[in-house]
């Protein structure tokens, strides 16, 4: 699966932790603040979260988009040290 991480980090110590991290997963840094994959699997994505977990705080907020998840696109949330996640469909073309 496509894999595509935004970070917006609260401090110098969570930035060097993470941006050390992601390439240990695959990760290119494509932007300032974002990283892709394109090699992911849901395994390996789990193991990522627990290890993005570990090495953030409370201020700390990552988005990632990910597709396809059950032929969706998933968007998950790191904020305030919980994730959340919302599937997105394509629209259904009126008749």
């Amino acid at each position: 699966m496509f894999v595509s991480i935004v970070c917006d980090l609260g401090g110098e110590d969570s930035r060097s932790a993470v941006y050390a991290l992601l390439p240990q997963y695959g990760f290119e840094k494509v932007q300032r603040a974002c990283f892709e994959s394109a090699r992911m699997n849901e395994k390996l994505l789990a193991s990522l979260k627990r290890d993005l977990d570990k090495i953030t705080d409370y201020y700390d907020t990552i988005r990632m988009y990910q597709y396809p998840v059950e032929g969706k696109l998933a968007i998950s949330s790191l904020k305030q040290n919980r994730w959340k996640r919302t599937l997105v469909s394509a629209p259904v073309p009126k008749a």
